[in-house]
């Protein structure tokens, strides 16, 4: 093979590993992968995905030179693998497991006052970790999340005529922008046909069935952990209006839409995404450090 065939090794700087732990009295084996320094910002995956899905932030030097970021697989997901005696239960996530592994794993990996960001699943996830811990949690920034979340648990992709590897990435496919580049949005599908038989069905029974703020948006803190709320303005499952009405739920809360993009920002339009994230970083690593980083605000970029 001449020189000039020979393949370019390019390494990230991004570095993966697990970590054993016990959560809701089970032991658990958690991959993890992260990148850079400073404020921890802690990343959590939409419902049947993983953490896959915030590789473009994790190899973000912009991002990664003041940030600790780090994203996870739940358990059931991604590298994690299901708790012994998975075979012997039906998988339901539930606010309270969900809550827990967050808070578990944050302490595991020495998390301080951590910036948690959630999409999805995980966008109402991070509200309800506010309401119970803002003392934990530095701040919260939910894509896509709102106080209730309706009609997602279905069981159709259970029916053994039905593929779901291919059926239920497609449906979340819908989700997403026309306008976010096509190898993104095949990536996220991607991410998707992987998911375990029954995974992506038990995440959403929290998603629409467990977890309901609805009336509550007063018990979260602001004062004690910021809460910034984000939702293209193409995502038909968590709705702009939805996430509107919780805003105006959360006294002190801030947010809004994000014109052309959908469901899944941080995976299907990177680029766009992050001119609507970086004003919030810069707000929050301010906050975290005394230092004024008007460098992470982009010329352009947009407020939520």
């Amino acid at each position: 093979m001449s020189s000039t065939d020979t393949p370019v090794a390019g390494f990230e700087d991004v570095v993966g590993r697990y970590v054993n732990l016990r959560s809701s009295g089970r032991d658990q084996r958690i991959y993890f992968e992260e990148a850079g320094s400073g404020p921890a910002l802690l990343c959590l995956h939409t419902a049947g995905a993983d953490s896959r899905q915030f590789r473009h932030l994790l190899n973000d030097p912009e991002i990664t030179g003041r940030f600790r970021v780090v994203a996870f697989d739940l358990p059931w997901h991604g590298r994690s693998f299901p708790p012994e005696g998975w075979w012997e239960e039906e998988y339901l996530l539930t606010a309270d497991a969900y809550v827990a592994i967050v808070r578990d794993l944050a302490a595991a990996l020495n998390m301080e006052q951590p910036t948690v960001i959630g999409c999805s699943m995980a966008g109402s996830l991070v509200l309800e970790l506010a309401r119970r811990h803002a003392d934990e949690i530095g701040a919260v920034i939910g894509l896509s999340g709102a106080l209730k979340v309706n009609g997602r648990f279905q069981d159709w992709s259970l029916r053994p005529d039905v593929n779901a590897q291919q059926s239920v990435p497609t449906w979340t496919s819908s989700l997403m922008a026309p306008q976010s580049p096509e190898v993104s949005r095949r990536e996220v599908w991607w991410i998707y046909s992987q998911g375990g038989p029954g995974i992506y069905r038990g995440d959403t029974y929290f998603y629409s069935q467990d977890l309901d703020l609805r009336g509550r948006g007063h018990e979260i803190d602001t004062t004690a952990c910021k809460v910034y709320l984000l939702t293209g303005e193409y995502d038909h499952a968590c709705t702009p209006a939805d996430t509107a009405d919780a805003i105006a739920g959360i006294p002190g809360a801030k947010g809004g839409a994000m014109k052309d993009i959908g469901h899944f920002p941080m995976a299907e339009n990177y680029p766009l995404f992050k001119t609507y994230l970086l004003p919030i970083l810069a707000e929050l690593h301010a906050d975290a450090t005394g230092n004024d980083l008007d460098s992470l605000a982009l010329e352009g970029t947009r407020n939520a």
